[in-house]
């Protein structure tokens, strides 16, 4: 069969993506210049970020001839830019294919649950300075879990896989992260053993005090605030942990996997206006409320979705992705400690 019989609907044919039309590349290619001739682009990678986004999947920046030896057709399909983060559409492509990868090479054929560690707004700016602190936050959620692990079944180590992010629906700097754990343990002969989710409240008391605690030794916070915060009730800690996914729900955790790795941005959630420059994103969990990032009238949108893009590319280096050893010994638990 060649091209040309495959090229109907149910064979899957390929379509060329239209870069061009979704509102993020008007506005990127409208503030672009601008942003250069303000000396906004600070670093050689963001530099090349907007320059390869403008130019994504335009033929005058190259192209491939495809051609079908059965019958002779052919078809020029351009390059894209291939960049992380930040172009949306090609990132896609990297997002799928980590949730694939993930699911046949990482994951067990067992049942998941989503753990997301989040900062209060008080602290995001420290870790906004001090990137490399990113990394101390995925290391403490890895020992609260393992910790908890052992005291339920002592001996036990969870399996997870976890990645920090730092941006959001406003495109903000909420550092957080996210965790795909095994909902159980296995025994060394690879055998499962069920138990209960990890109380939100035992993981949050835990995550509160090891922030505060890592902050007071980096002289970042004082002892007297770090005393205050760890008496308040509403600290801006928060640990989430309802989202589950069945062990045969292969799809699942695929969209688990892949939303860790998600694009700071949706282009199926903007719309720009070109009369005034403006690109409008809608929140999700706020009907009424609607994200305005100003074009003509303040900082350029692009500059704003730049920083997401280089937040993101600084938090990847600070990705670490643990699969621990599953371990557990004979005795299973009933109950989390200090559940209730």
């Amino acid at each position: 069969m060649g091209c040309r019989d495959a090229s109907a609907p149910s064979a899957g044919a390929y379509r060329p993506r239209h870069p061009r039309a979704n509102p993020l590349y008007h506005c990127v290619a409208r503030y672009a210049g601008e942003l250069r001739a303000a000396g906004r682009l600070e670093r050689a990678v963001e530099k090349q970020a907007i320059e390869r986004f403008v130019e994504c999947v335009d033929p005058h920046f190259g192209f491939a001839r495809i051609r079908c030896d059965a019958c002779g057709h052919d078809y020029l399909l351009s390059f894209s830019c291939k960049t992380r983060y930040f172009c949306p559409s090609c990132h896609q492509k990297r997002v799928l294919f980590y949730g694939e990868w993930v699911e046949e090479n990482i994951l067990a054929p067992v049942a998941h649950r989503q753990y997301v560690f989040t900062v209060p707004r008080l602290l995001r700016p420290l870790f906004s300075r001090r990137r490399a602190w990113l990394g101390e936050l995925y290391r403490i959620a890895a020992r609260l879990l393992e910790k908890a692990c052992r005291v339920a079944l002592p001996g036990a180590k969870p399996a997870f896989i976890e990645f920090v992010q730092t941006f959001g629906e406003l495109v903000n700097f909420p550092p957080h992260v996210h965790v795909l754990c095994a909902d159980e343990v296995f025994r060394a002969n690879g055998t499962f053993v069920p138990l209960p989710p990890i109380p939100e409240a035992l993981l949050e008391r835990g995550f509160r005090r090891a922030v505060l605690d890592f902050l007071v030794r980096e002289r970042a916070i004082s002892e007297e605030l770090c005393g205050r915060m760890l008496g308040w009730r509403y600290s801006g800690f928060s640990v989430h942990n309802q989202v589950r996914v069945a062990a045969e729900d292969a799809e699942g955790r695929k969209k688990l996997a892949a939303y860790m790795l998600r694009a700071p941005l949706s282009l199926a959630k903007m719309s720009y206006d070109a009369a005034s420059g403006t690109l409008n994103l809608p929140l999700e969990d706020v009907p009424w409320a609607q994200a305005q990032l100003p074009g003509d009238a303040g900082r350029p949108v692009a500059g704003a979705a730049l920083q997401a893009y280089s937040r993101s590319l600084r938090a990847t280096r600070q990705v670490r992705g643990l699969v621990l050893e599953c371990l557990a010994s004979t005795r299973a638990a009933r109950s989390w400690p200090g559940r209730g």
